[in-house]
């Protein structure tokens, strides 16, 4: 990701031999990923300076890590077969319906030989240590609606949202803090399962809205260019958006006629169709009225 985008502004300042051996480096990393980083159903999260395995189906503790599955796909750089079955297996191992939440590995180290640092030295379960840290789990979102999953992104991004955790009062007595608030990790393990950690996490809620805003809604604002391309639930038949750029109102409508979770077919502007999905925002243009239709 990082030399997708650096490459860019290398080539930009004409610099095509670092251009050449940065695309080099990265064909290296990709191939390192799929091969040696591949466990089989899954990435492999990291190995030790002694060459110990994190993330392998061989230990004991570790055996799977959301972030190696999600970012395959962010990134770009996992095969495509693979992307599917490491985001399947996170989906079997790592997201706890029962008690809604996405953990960021499992099983949480404890006594075993792997020393992953300072992680270890909370509870099984507590924060980083194989409970839900929030960030990861808006990476899963993210992950799923860049393969198109809008039925799955949009079921893990409800239950992460800590409304969620307060339905009852049963439910708020075991999660303990404010259900309104984006917290940063929620235990995962033993009779503390459920409860809310660290709350008022910027980083955290930050990549919640991004989740929502960008890879579900579809709705992307870069370099004065709005781009829209949902990835939504089937049962979703519209869905509505009101956003001021300026002064320019954009009233936008999104409408999914035949069920679809993906797959932008036509953008009409102001009774105009268009020849794609990316519309160039006006400063001082009043209303616009966007209608997007789905395939």
């Amino acid at each position: 990701n990082i030399l997708d985008r650096f490459i860019k502004i290398v080539e930009e300042n004409g610099d095509f031999d670092r251009v050449e051996r940065y695309k080099k480096i990265k064909q290296e990393l990709r191939k390192a990923l799929n091969t040696s980083g591949w466990d089989g159903r899954w990435y492999k999260r990291a190995f030790t300076d002694d060459g110990q395995v994190l993330g392998s189906m061989e230990n004991e503790e570790c055996r799977i890590d959301s972030i190696a599955q999600s970012w395959s796909i962010i990134s770009n750089a996992g095969d495509n077969d693979k992307r599917y079955i490491s985001m399947e297996s996170l989906e079997n191992h790592l997201v706890d319906k029962e008690n809604g939440i996405i953990k960021l590995l499992d099983p949480p180290f404890e006594k075993g030989k792997l020393e992953p640092g300072y992680i270890k030295a909370y509870l099984p379960g507590v924060r980083e240590n194989g409970g839900q840290y929030t960030h990861a789990s808006c990476w899963v979102v993210i992950a799923e609606a860049m393969l198109g999953f809008g039925e799955k992104a949009f079921e893990l991004y409800k239950m992460i949202n800590p409304i969620e955790h307060a339905r009852t009062k049963e439910m708020a007595q075991k999660y303990k803090v404010e259900p309104y608030v984006i917290p940063a990790d929620i235990y995962g393990a033993g009779n503390l399962v459920g409860r809310g950690g660290w709350t008022w996490y910027t980083g955290s809620s930050c990549w919640y809205y991004k989740a929502g805003v960008e890879y579900i809604l579809g709705i992307k604002i870069e370099k004065g260019i709005l781009k829209i391309n949902p990835c939504i639930p089937k049962d979703w038949k519209t869905f509505s958006v009101r956003y001021k750029w300026k002064n320019t109102l954009y009233n936008i409508l999104v409408e999914n006629p035949n069920g679809n979770e993906i797959g932008v077919k036509k953008v009409v502007i102001d009774g105009k169709e268009q020849s794609s999905n990316e519309i160039r925002l006006q400063e001082n243009a009043g209303v616009i009225n966007v209608e997007v239709f789905l395939s």
